[in-house]
Formats: C-alpha cells, structure tokens, sequence
C-alpha cells in the first residue's frame, strides 16, 4: 500500500505541477500582449515593425522560464513512462486458472466500485489489473480483479488512489474466505 500511495500522489503533483506551469505560461503571454501604454504617434512601416518586435520579445521574455519548467515536466514525464514500459509483465493475459481463481474468490460479481462507494451489483465479465498492466502491473491473481463490462471500461488505465485500495481490501473481507488473501495490487519490480 505504501508503494501504491508514493505512486498515485507523485503522478497528482505531476498533473498538478503541469496545469499550473500551463496556466502561469498563459497568464505570462496575455500579461506581455498587454499594451506598456506608451502612445506611438507614428503609423509608419519602421514603428509598426518596432511595435511588433516590442511584442515578440517581451511574450519571449516572459514565457522563457515557464516553458523551462514545461521542458522539465516533460522530461520527468517521460522517465516516468519510460519506468512503466520497463515494468511490463511480459504476460499481459491472465491464465484461465487465474481467471477461474479471481472469479470464484469475487462469486462471479463484479468487485469494482458502484454509487457511493458499495460493491457493483452487476456480474463479473472480465478480469481486470487494479493496478494498470500498462503502468506496470503484474499479471498474478494479487492484481487480479474481477469486472463488469462498464466499470472495466470506467476504469480504463488509471491508478486507483490508496483509498480505492483500502476500501476494495475492506470490501473482500466480507467474501474472502478466511484462508484467502484480501490484498488488492501488485506492481512489477523494474527490469
């Protein structure tokens, strides 16, 4: 769980960090398109290239920091993925007895989240990776969940939140067997 909680809030200060220097970068470009208000008097060919080139460098002068942190987020962006990618399960498939396991451990009902916060009552047609094979996943019954089409499809290939994994743990308690394992998630070591 502790994995999983380093995961999810390091990818939200990403997201966060990015729509903030993607605001602070337009802000900056509206600020430098703002007349300085000096009047120029002169309509002549040498004041409308002055004026133009006024602008061009003050929006280049504003916007060369943000756009350095917006590199920076790009860059870390990208080791990101690329750790993921190095994370793969070489199986993306879960094996029939996987399957059979994961949905006879969930009674063939889907073990996804409905409205507020209860167990899907719709039946289990797919089994899923609680965490993203795509984010680095493991392909083991640990990871295996079981879903209905449409919460599947809701989920897509996002992390689930720590508080989705608590409550998903939670919610097994009341149909896992004593002598079955109730933890949700597991991610691949980086190859």
């Amino acid at each position: 769980m502790v994995e999983l909680k380093r995961i999810y809030w390091g990818r939200q200060a990403l997201r966060l960090a990015y729509s903030a220097v993607i605001v602070w970068l337009a802000v900056s470009v509206v600020l430098a398109l703002m007349p300085k208000g000096k009047a120029n008097a002169g309509n002549s060919a040498s004041s409308v290239n002055g004026v133009l080139r006024g602008f061009a460098d003050s929006v280049l002068t504003a916007v060369a920091l943000p756009g350095l942190f917006l590199v920076v987020l790009f860059i870390v962006a990208a080791i990101v993925h690329a750790r993921d990618v190095g994370r793969r399960d070489p199986v993306r498939r879960f094996s029939r007895q996987q399957r059979r396991e994961g949905m006879a451990r969930a009674g063939a009902q889907c073990e996804m989240e409905a409205g507020l916060r209860r167990r899907c009552s719709q039946p289990a047609e797919h089994g899923d990776h609680f965490f993203p094979w795509s984010k680095g996943g493991s392909t083991n019954l640990q990871n295996f969940i079981a879903a209905c089409a449409k919460c599947n499809r809701a989920k897509g290939a996002r992390i689930p939140s720590p508080s989705q994994q608590a409550r998903m743990e939670k919610r097994r308690r009341e149909y896992v067997t004593s002598s079955g394992s109730v933890s949700v998630g597991a991610r691949q070591p980086l190859s």
